[in-house]
């Protein structure tokens, strides 16, 4: 599922991390980088100065006497974007925090940054519509569209921490709210004519074809007016999403930015044919 419009969730963020975990991360880190085969010397040296300052300088042994005092709050990257600009955003090194404390961080986590994290996580069910009549459609004959409830649903979510004091959680919920059809060809009819349709009042979208209906204009659907010939329409079915989230602090549902999400279906139609006698 993709936001509408520009927004994206954090593609970097700070979260804490125990003493005892803070340095095993810097001594992995550091491990990693000397080890490297081919690694450049200024890459090492880097390393090395980045370890002593935590472990020997300004702190000592990475604060590992004081853990029950505080936390180390550091930068980490979304890893399906770590190259992406916006990750490389959280730059500061890692900052100790004393218990109680504020961290003074951009994109720290809070409460609302989990619930953004957690909208990167929502996966929500695939939009194959059903459609009717069976088989091919037909020019200038309606063909019916519609999403059953049981598939139709809302998808949520959870994001939480938990770290020695630190423990905040968040529920994004994504609610489907319209369907939109694009019927893949300019020579078409909507159906309705914004090709948006809504949810019934069970939650559903449109309405199922019956037999009798053929020639009725159905609440959601498409009248392709030309023959696709040899190839078929893509038709796209995308459910647009309202998306919101509760959390630590936060018992009122708050508005994340809505969603979309959709899928291509190939639709043959045909001439229909007369016989003239």
């Amino acid at each position: 599922m993709a936001p509408v419009g520009d927004w994206t969730p954090p593609a970097c963020w700070y979260e804490p991390r125990t003493a005892k975990e803070f340095a095993k991360y810097m001594e992995d880190t550091y491990d990693s980088v000397v080890n490297m085969p081919g690694q450049h010397s200024y890459a090492k040296t880097s390393a090395g100065q980045t370890r002593q300052y935590y472990k020997d300088g300004e702190y000592k042994n990475y604060n590992l006497k004081k853990s029950d005092e505080g936390l180390w709050w550091v930068a980490v990257r979304d890893e399906d974007r770590w190259m992406e600009e916006a990750a490389q955003a959280c730059d500061q090194p890692p900052a100790w925090v004393e218990n109680g404390e504020t961290p003074d961080l951009p994109n720290a986590v809070t409460p609302e940054v989990l619930a953004q994290l957690a909208y990167n996580q929502i996966r929500v069910p695939d939009t194959e519509v059903s459609l009717a009549p069976g088989g091919a459609s037909k020019v200038n004959l309606p063909t019916w569209a519609w999403l059953d409830r049981a598939t139709f649903k809302p998808v949520e979510v959870t994001a939480s921490l938990v770290a020695n004091g630190v423990n905040i959680s968040a529920t994004t919920v994504a609610r489907p709210d319209s369907l939109t059809l694009d019927p893949g060809t300019a020579d078409a009819t909507l159906h309705p004519a914004s090709g948006e349709c809504g949810l019934n009042g069970s939650g559903s979208v449109g309405e199922p074809y019956a037999k009798g209906k053929a020639g009725q204009e159905p609440p959601c659907g498409v009248t392709y007016l030309r023959a696709s010939g040899k190839s078929a329409y893509d038709l796209n079915a995308t459910v647009n999403w309202k998306i919101g989230w509760t959390g630590t602090g936060q018992p009122e549902e708050q508005a994340l930015p809505d969603g979309a999400f959709g899928d291509d279906q190939d639709v043959v139609v045909e001439e229909i044919q007369s016989v003239n006698r």
